[in-house]
């Protein structure tokens, strides 16, 4: 698969982005006439085109500052200060640019759907598989947009720029049904990941099409659908062959690319296809230009202690002066945070010093307010590429969905549909933990004693600490109903602050969501002056 996006798509894409305008966004005689559609590698470009659209670097990472997972401290890129912070309106750029890029790569499915089948010399297994990816790639981006934006325009055909300027929203009761069938449709001409040749790692696969299928229904507390889907995954080979990587730590690193746990991956190419986006995360001894997202407080206080404990329970064992010790390993191969030992490319190490005053050999990467070092007294850990390029450019895959996923989402599902069981709590919340690094018995084995609602809270926050740094817990906290007790009042940083305020815990954003409208997007003001027929979301003007 990396070798089609190195050779393949760069044609196709010029030609994509040339004259784009808004819902239509190419001009219809450039890539649709018959003269194109002549044989299947230049069906195939096509085909690479919209895999490269399904998402981007950017929203992976800055989408968990959205969240109160982290904070975008410097800029406002992807428009993450603005979102989290709950001030914005529908003129933000990311808003646009979101509502675009996904029509954008709707718009190219669309395309390769209504001509492939003019390559005469294609065989016909070939070209329904092609068709199947190009489906699940539409319905992905339909998904995506009806999570901001709730209602939507559906478009399951290429249209007219006369058509997009007057179409009305489809109502995502409707956009989510076509997903869903989309979905469901595909899952039987997919292969499933021990199906395909090596050489075409990091296709759409069988797997891919239940487990968004699980996600989707998941976002819609759909609990019996998502036990469902998730099943079909965790009981059985027919939709592929997947179970957690060994380590968590090393499962984010590009020696194990296309492991047991990957189910779905944004794709890079090392020196073709790369994202840079640890130029602005890392520390500043390890060659990083700025910190311009940074962890919050909030999520390193959400790692457990060793024994199973939250750090505020009696009994925990927690140090605040020692805040590091003893907590879910998860934490260190996540977060860099004082005295964090980083491991470089060459197999050497090197103490990160952030508490102001601590460095010995200088304060490259101390917590300065108004420098370029943390905002939060954090620095990520988690994805970076010690093989990465100069600027920290890395080909490294992306996973957008991994099995541990599925673990949890067929835990919570399991759980508001009855109480979870201690078999059910085996084969997720333990297994996951186990994974992790636990060992005391207070960690690993079910309490019977818990309620229901106990369990639920267990399980969302193991959802946290174990998809950090993955952009999920926007969409998390927006489907529980939480955004606005998380996202209202100071996002923190380490305990560098004055005593007398919030007990030293930096304070680094004031946030406010409103829960009248800020649980959906506005729709962008650009495209409702072009077409007045889209309508606007309830408290948006």
């Amino acid at each position: 698969m990396k070798n089609l996006y190195k050779y393949a798509f760069a044609t196709f894409l010029t030609l994509l982005f040339t004259g784009c305008k808004e819902l239509d966004l190419a001009p219809e005689n450039s890539f649709t006439d018959l003269t194109y559609w002549t044989s299947e590698a230049k069906a195939q470009s096509v085909l690479n085109t919209a895999y490269s659209q399904m998402f981007n670097s950017e929203y992976f990472f800055y989408n968990e500052a959205l969240s109160d997972n982290a904070y975008n401290g410097r800029g406002d890129v992807q428009g993450a200060a603005s979102l989290a912070s709950g001030t914005y309106d529908p003129s933000l750029g990311r808003i646009k640019d979101e509502w675009n890029f996904h029509y954008q790569g709707i718009k190219t499915c669309n395309i390769l759907l209504e001509n492939i089948d003019r390559v005469t010399d294609m065989n016909e297994e070939r070209s329904e598989r092609m068709k199947a990816e190009a489906r699940f790639l539409r319905a992905f981006q339909h998904f995506q947009l009806m999570t901001w934006f709730g209602d939507v325009p559906l478009l399951d055909r290429d249209i007219k720029i006369e058509e997009a300027q007057t179409l009305k929203r489809t109502p995502k009761e409707l956009v989510l049904e076509f997903v869903l069938d989309e979905l469901e449709s595909v899952v039987d001409i997919l292969p499933s990941n021990t199906e395909y040749d090596v050489g075409e790692s990091g296709k759409i696969t069988r797997g891919a099409a239940v487990a968004l299928k699980a996600r989707v229904l998941l976002y819609e507390s759909d609990w019996e659908g998502v036990v469902a889907e998730c099943e079909r995954l965790m009981n059985g080979s027919n939709f592929g062959t997947y179970s957690l990587y060994p380590s968590y730590e090393e499962l984010f690193l590009p020696a194990n690319e296309y492991n047991s746990e990957d189910i779905l991956s944004l794709q890079f190419v090392p020196q073709f296809r790369t994202w840079g986006q640890y130029f602005d995360f890392a520390p500043l001894s390890t060659g990083a230009r700025l910190n311009a997202m940074a962890p919050t407080q909030e999520l390193v206080d959400s790692y457990l202690m060793l024994n199973g404990s939250r750090i505020e329970e009696a009994g925990s064992g927690f140090d605040e002066n020692d805040p590091y010790s003893n907590r879910d390993p998860r934490l260190t191969y996540t977060v860099v945070y004082h005295g964090f030992e980083w491991k470089g490319a060459d197999g050497g190490s090197h103490t990160i010093y952030i508490e102001p005053g601590s460095d010995p050999g200088g304060a490259l990467d101390e917590y300065v307010p108004g420098s370029s070092s943390t905002t939060t007294g954090y620095y990520w850990r988690k994805y970076f590429d010690p093989t990465h390029l100069p600027g920290f450019a890395s080909g490294l895959n992306l996973m957008l969905i991994r099995y541990a996923d599925v673990l949890l989402m067929y835990a919570e599902a399991q759980n508001e549909i009855s109480i979870l069981s201690a078999n059910d709590w085996d084969l997720t919340i333990r297994e996951l933990r186990a994974r992790a690094g636990f060992t005391d018995a207070p960690a690993l084995d079910f309490n019977a004693a818990l309620t229901q609602d106990e369990i639920r809270t267990i399980i969302r926050n193991e959802r946290r600490v174990e998809l950090a740094m993955e952009g999920l817990r926007i969409f998390d906290i927006r489907r529980w109903r939480i955004a606005e007790n998380v996202l209202n009042g100071w996002a923190h940083g380490a305990r560098f602050g004055p005593s007398e305020i919030d007990n030293g815990y930096l304070r680094v954003d004031n946030r406010t969501f409103n829960p009248s409208k800020h649980y959906l997007w506005p729709v962008p003001r650009d495209e409702r002056n072009l077409n007045p027929n889209l309508g606007q979301n309830q408290g948006w003007e």
